[in-house]
């Protein structure tokens, strides 16, 4: 727990930026709340697939710390920055074609393409700074030094409060730029909470201890081993991602603004579930690095199972708060902007945190077992098997069952992604527990390439 705790309030930021930001732009109107849904998860594919198929710098580093060399590890925070510089370069790019995206979504609601445009290609053009915030993050988490993170993620939040409230209301003499404000102050935030990580592994304190610039050029080895371990967590993330963008922007967009609204708001609150228990997942997977690196598998297991009781009993006082107080949780978003549909948004909003309340508890499972799996250096299997359900459930039964019961509104998908993450928690339990990770050896081989016989 003295590693998680720090990791769960780190993650608890970032939800809790997303949702203040939510809660802000509703005052502009409901169709500006939906396009910021929109866009941001459409940059939010990108980004998160990105940095997901970085996050296994913290299994190296982990597992490099328990096998009594952590000054091995700056190796892989350097050379995880290069590669998140080489992957702001699509993003930037992207920014630019990512109108004729929203054209295809929407084709009857120019006004929803121009907003929906306008904030995920400001996110795009600054992807760098969440991607590489994110790398710096997971070598402190490596290093069993998730304070640093959690300090960092309260600079980023606090920073992205005070410049939303300046930039989309035109506050302090700044202009008012609406959604386009809380975006570059998504993206500034972001940039805080890189510095700071960052400064303090420059510092000379740690630089002194840990010889953290000895490694600071491209290793073609390291990048080789970043992303030959790294991709599957990137397809398993990206898949995923583009499945709920499709989910929420084409299937349950394409049902008017009242079942857009309602989807949103309760997928604001699943993010403040299962946000921390990704800082859980971040906790596991190092603890689990640093006890393989240490040759203590059975050590690596049990902290596992831990991780596993813990989040499922955080998730299920979520799902329990979702049910019992749906109705205030969806009035909190409802401003006077949703006055015509406001008690459609009630009744569909509050049947859709039921059907989430469902499934936190399998949520749980899947987030802390695939965190756990990848400390192990086990992530192709994770990866295959979730863009596989993902695409059967969130899009193939979500799509269906919204043709064949269309009285059933958002409701009926919703089901679909029910089922989803409902397989996918009792698939990453059955292949945790079923073992092939046991025979993973990632220090091992480093070692093998770095000295060879």
């Amino acid at each position: 727990m003295l590693v998680a705790a720090p990791s769960i309030a780190a993650m608890m930021s970032y939800p809790l930026k997303q949702f203040v930001d939510a809660r802000m732009v509703s005052d502009l109107g409901g169709t500006e709340f939906i396009a910021q849904g929109d866009g941001g998860i459409i940059a939010w594919v990108y980004i998160a697939t990105y940095f997901s198929a970085l996050s296994v710098v913290s299994t190296y580093v982990a597992q490099h710390l328990g096998a009594g060399a952590p000054r091995r590890g700056a190796a892989y925070l350097w050379n995880g920055l290069w590669l998140a510089a080489l992957g702001a370069v699509p993003a930037f790019i992207g920014a630019y074609f990512v109108k004729d995206l929203f054209a295809l979504f929407f084709p009857d609601s120019p006004e929803r393409i121009a907003m929906a445009t306008t904030y995920c290609s400001v996110l795009l053009m600054g992807a760098v700074f969440p991607i590489s915030a994110r790398v710096v993050g997971f070598y402190f988490y490596g290093m069993h030094k998730p304070s640093v993170v959690f300090i960092a993620s309260l600079l980023g939040a606090a920073t992205n409060i005070v410049l939303n409230y300046a930039l989309i209301f035109g506050h302090w003499g700044l202009p008012e730029l609406g959604l386009r404000g809380a975006a570059i102050a998504t993206v500034m935030a972001s940039a805080a909470e890189f510095a700071l990580p960052m400064a303090i592994f420059c510092s000379p304190w740690w630089a002194r201890k840990l010889h953290v610039f000895a490694d600071w050029r491209p290793s073609k080895r390291i990048i080789g081993e970043i992303v030959r371990i790294g991709w599957p967590g990137g397809v398993m993330v990206g898949n995923e991602m583009a499945c709920w963008a499709i989910f929420m922007a084409v299937i349950i967009g394409r049902m008017g603004e009242a079942h857009s609204a309602a989807s949103w708001i309760a997928l604001r609150y699943m993010t403040l579930s299962f946000q921390p228990t990704l800082g859980l997942q971040m906790a596991v997977s190092a603890v689990v690095g640093k006890h393989i690196g240490a040759r203590d598998r059975a050590a690596a297991e049990h902290r596992a199972w831990l991780g596993m009781k813990i989040g499922m009993a955080y998730m299920s006082s979520c799902a329990l708060l979702m049910v019992v107080f749906r109705r205030p949780m969806v009035e909190f978003f409802i401003t006077a902007q949703y006055e015509s549909i406001a008690p459609q948004v009630l009744v569909v909003g509050g049947a859709v945190m039921i059907c989430a309340a469902f499934f936190q508890l399998f949520d749980a499972m899947a987030i802390i077992m695939a965190g756990a799996l990848r400390g192990a250096g086990d992530t192709i299997w994770p990866g295959l098997v979730t863009a596989v359900l993902s695409w059967t459930f969130i899009i193939g039964a979500g799509w269906t069952i919204a043709i064949l019961r269309p009285e059933w509104g958002a409701v009926g998908p919703w089901i679909g992604a029910a089922l989803f993450i409902t397989s996918l928690g009792i698939a990453m339990v059955w292949r945790f527990a079923r073992g092939p990770w046991r025979e993973i050896d990632l220090v091992q081989s480093t070692n093998r390439a770095t000295n060879p016989a």
